[in-house]
């Protein structure tokens, strides 16, 4: 016959009466008399006449207190029986509160894999470049140059530098310069294949760059003009069954280049990824020896134990000996700029610290992987929180469970670890959750994120990690509950004298203000994000970007371009076309060069003007959709138009034109639109309108000055602004005529708005991320919420009971049961606007062009985070008022 739990009771208070000391009785021996009582129920006696006939045979309270005795001694002689009993009453506990088990273990798995995932992001992020087996010794040449009211920030420097440092300074072991000049058409024999991750390099690229060659000689292999290096992804495509060696490509219809090596595919994780190595040696550009021309990216293997700072300050005196006096050749002895400096930054630095015009890909801001990294850990603390807030809040249902143990003689310390075990028990299938998770989704994160990631199984150090994580988790989310817990006294306990429900728990109320506090953080980011971004698609860019669809790689027409552009303008489809490769959207060409007002001094570094010289036609600015705001367009009935030029605002701003400006010219040394300056030998164009400024760069930067003047531009695309609704007609259209004028060339298009919301993809990805991150920490903070509700409806079910038979209404006992928690989120938003606020201020602050942050934005996310907490707690607050009073009280 089993004991009931009245017979348990009755036999704890009728040994703590009888004076057995509590400290030192293990749980064994309640279980040891409680089996003994039931064996004698079994021979037909009552509870009370079988508890007294074992007391007897234990002989009293001197028999206890020796099996009290042996208790304590067996108890530190099996440490592992210990163990196990923690884990099984942990088991057995978790088990019995399955809701209380399921909320905690689905909020912390959750917030577990989150955090998992972020982190495998953010040691992706900051393993960029470390795979270079010399990483810590290679530096990028920048270059900072402020004249003509223009500062340029680069990666750029002169095609000279890189010979110069190597054979004058001792601390630069190699030097190595990258060209881009676009995207290659590339042919083994009829057929052309676009090919984008194509670059001119120097010869000495894999003694800087340790990338695995698995044909041909690393030395050699650029040492030759027209000689290539291709990576093995290059030459699976072009030679699938045979040996790539030896073998030659055909880059633009022009060069036959002989594949001299092959190298491993780059990895992922590198700032810049090239699939073709053309030799530097067939450039004829890369031997021009003027110091004013940036062109080439280039990079420094040092020394070991190379002075950097010294080494910089070499590099500056380079500017005062070489640079400026082909600059004073050209302009004039008087000739001075405000800033022209060369700086050397680690390549480990280059993906998280820099975002400098010329970069080969994004970058990806430092900034961000703070911000990534501390979501994850406030995302893992929320979790951790609803693991503690529970277990302090179901304080009174275990309350009796730690008095009576007390009372049969567990010590403190076991209680603890009785309670760590239940933590740690929970942390470990959480984290088994939390891969398994982590593994599903990571998939759809790499999509958004555009990232490579991959959880290593394979690495035993990632077990590790598993290993230590959990148990630094339990650890710390059950240390406040064990101790907490393990703290009552068994007196008042057992006399019933704990508090319920909230009215205790300070503690408890601020970590619910604390969660609530980090997910209206969150949510208020990431709608300041979305505003910003919708900012952007709605700012009046100065053009018209919609139904534009853009050919790139016009060259490959031929002879054939204006009989193309001619033939699909026949199409009733076509508004306008425009042939250049000058457009107001990124990856599109750009051009600057030094002008001043006719008759000015060029000498005098205020009357120089750094502009945007584009190179455009007739119909650019109709089919751009760019508005005359001053004089008028390009016209075939004016033949003098072919010196004349268009400038915009900024531009005419720069210029310091006032009154009226129609008809006065600007001049700059021949060739100044894209050859050699030539002192003696001026250009001149006279100024036949202004075009309202127009966004051709991020919205982060200024409109920088810009002239349109006419030319033919070959080598640029062909662009045309539709009328249909239709694109996918337009595109089989425009796609006809080109397989037919352009036979086994490739067709590339793109659309004008699609390339100008790619401007802001860094931005979009981070607006859905975080989006993603606040609402799973809602969830996770609001299942806490509801669980917490949930224990408050069930501690105060008699109270409940007494208002209904007194007539309240359940529309305010929900409002009761809800108004202490509405308080907290209502505190958590005051906490949390100040924060958002200086948050938004801070990520906003690189945009020139941004939206206002009004309060309306904080009292959305304000109201919103409320609106989901109250739901979440009118459920449960719901339910219980709508219980029947008659249930409640009918034992009282």
């Amino acid at each position: 016959m089993k004991l009931t739990e009245d017979h348990i009771a009755y036999i704890i208070k009728d040994l703590n009466y009888r004076g057995i000391v509590a400290e030192g009785i293990q749980d064994e021996l309640i279980d040891h008399i409680c089996s003994a009582v039931e064996a004698e129920m079994e021979k037909e006696k009552r509870f009370i006449d079988a508890y007294h006939t074992i007391l007897r045979r234990f002989g009293h309270t001197a028999g206890l207190r020796e099996t009290q005795k042996q208790t304590i001694q067996s108890d530190h002689k099996k440490p592992k029986d210990m163990l196990k009993n923690y884990f099984t009453v942990a088991i057995r506990n978790l088990r019995k509160h399955s809701f209380y088990t399921f909320i905690n273990v689905a909020g912390l798995s959750v917030g577990l894999a989150i955090c998992f995932i972020i982190v495998l992001f953010v040691k992706n992020e900051m393993s960029y470049d470390k795979h270079f087996e010399h990483a810590e010794r290679i530096y990028r040449i920048n270059n900072e140059i402020k004249f003509g009211g223009n500062h340029y920030n680069m990666v750029y420097a002169p095609p000279v530098m890189a010979g110069t440092v190597v054979e004058e300074f001792p601390e630069v072991e190699a030097a190595i310069r990258f060209r881009q000049r676009g995207s290659y058409l590339v042919r083994r024999d009829v057929d052309n294949i676009k090919e984008d991750h194509v670059i001119w390099a120097d010869k000495d690229f894999f003694k800087v760059f340790s990338i695995p060659v698995i044909a041909g000689n690393s030395t050699t292999a650029l040492a030759e003009p027209n000689s290539i290096a291709i990576s093995k992804k290059i030459a699976d495509k072009y030679f699938p069954s045979e040996e790539a060696l030896g073998k030659t490509l055909i880059l633009d219809n022009q060069i036959n280049a002989k594949v001299t090596a092959v190298y491993e595919d780059m990895p992922a994780n590198t700032h810049f990824h090239f699939d073709i190595l053309i030799s530097m040696e067939g450039l004829d550009e890369a031997r021009r020896t003027v110091w004013y021309s940036n062109n080439f990216q280039t990079y420094l293997l040092l020394r070991e134990g190379t002075d950097v700072a010294q080494l910089e300050t070499k590099l500056s005196k380079l500017v005062t000996d070489r640079a400026m006096p082909q600059l004073k050749e050209v302009l004039g002895n008087d000739f001075t700029m405000e800033k022209f400096v060369f700086s050397l930054q680690p390549i480990l630095d280059v993906h998280t610290k820099s975002s400098l015009q010329g970069e080969f890909e994004p970058n990806f801001d430092i900034a961000y992987v703070y911000l990534f990294s501390a979501i994850a850990l406030f995302i893992l603390i929320i979790a951790c929180i609803n693991f503690m807030n529970l277990s302090t809040a179901r304080s009174a249902n275990r309350a009796k469970e730690v008095g009576i143990r007390k009372v049969m003689g567990s010590f403190r310390s076991h209680l603890v670890r009785q309670f760590l075990a239940e933590s740690v028990l929970l942390s470990a299938v959480s984290m088994a959750l939390a891969i398994g998770i982590a593994y599903l989704i990571l998939p759809l994160f790499n999509n958004l994120s555009s990232r490579q990631l991959v959880i290593p199984f394979g690495e035993p150090i990632f077990y590790l990690i598993v290993l230590g994580t959990f148990l630094l988790v339990g650890i710390l989310a059950g240390l406040y509950p064990s101790f907490f817990l393990s703290a009552f006294k068994p007196a008042s306990v057992l006399k019933g004298n704990v508090a319920l429900g909230m009215k205790s728990g300070f503690i408890r109320s601020a970590l619910v203000v604390f969660q609530f506090s980090v997910s209206i953080l969150l949510v208020i980011g990431t709608l300041a994000v979305y505003r910003q971004l919708n900012y952007i698609q709605n700012k009046k860019l100065g053009f018209n970007k919609d139904q534009v669809i853009v050919l790139e790689d016009a060259y490959a027409l031929g002879n054939n371009r204006t009989a193309f552009r001619d033939e699909v303008m026949r199409n009733g489809k076509m508004e306008s076309s425009t042939m250049t490769g000058y457009l107001p959207v990124s990856g599109s060409w750009r051009s600057d060069n030094p002008w001043w007002v006719e008759g000015r001094d060029p000498a005098v570094q205020e009357n120089l003007v750094s502009v945007q010289c584009w190179r455009v036609d007739y119909d650019y600015i109709k089919t751009m959709g760019m508005q005359i705001i001053n004089g008028r367009d390009f016209s075939l009935e004016f033949p003098s138009d072919s010196s004349a030029v268009i400038m915009n605002e900024a531009a005419l701003k720069a210029f310091g034109f006032k009154g009226e400006i129609i008809g006065s010219r600007i001049a700059t040394f021949g060739n100044g639109l894209g050859g050699e300056p030539d002192r003696n030998n001026l250009e001149t164009l006279n100024l036949i309108g202004v075009v309202e400024n127009f966004h051709f760069e991020s919205l982060k930067q200024n409109v920088a000055p810009v002239i349109l003047y006419l030319s033919d531009a070959p080598n640029g695309s062909i662009s045309f602004r539709f009328k249909s609704q239709n694109a996918k007609e337009v595109i089989e259209t425009v796609e006809a005529k080109w397989k037919e004028l352009a036979p086994g060339q490739p067709f590339s298009y793109f659309f004008l708005d699609e390339r100008f919301n790619s401007m802001y993809a860094s931005e979009t990805r981070l607006g859905k991320i975080i989006g993603i991150f606040s609402g799973l920490a809602i969830v996770i903070a609001c299942l806490g919420l509801f669980a917490l509700t949930a224990f408050t409806a069930e501690q105060r079910t008699k109270e409940i009971g007494i208002r209904k038979v007194l007539g309240a209404s359940v529309s305010s006992i929900v409002l009761l049961l809800s108004k202490e928690f509405g308080k907290l989120i209502a505190i958590a938003f005051v906490l949390a606007s100040p924060l958002a606020w200086y948050g938004i201020n801070w990520w906003l602050k690189d945009y020139t062009y941004k939206t206002e942050i009004g309060v309306g934005l904080f009292l959305f996310a304000g109201v919103g985070a409320f609106m989901v907490a109250w739901l979440t707690m009118s459920f449960q607050s719901f339910r219980a008022a709508s219980s029947d009073p008659v249930k409640s009280l009918r034992s009282e």
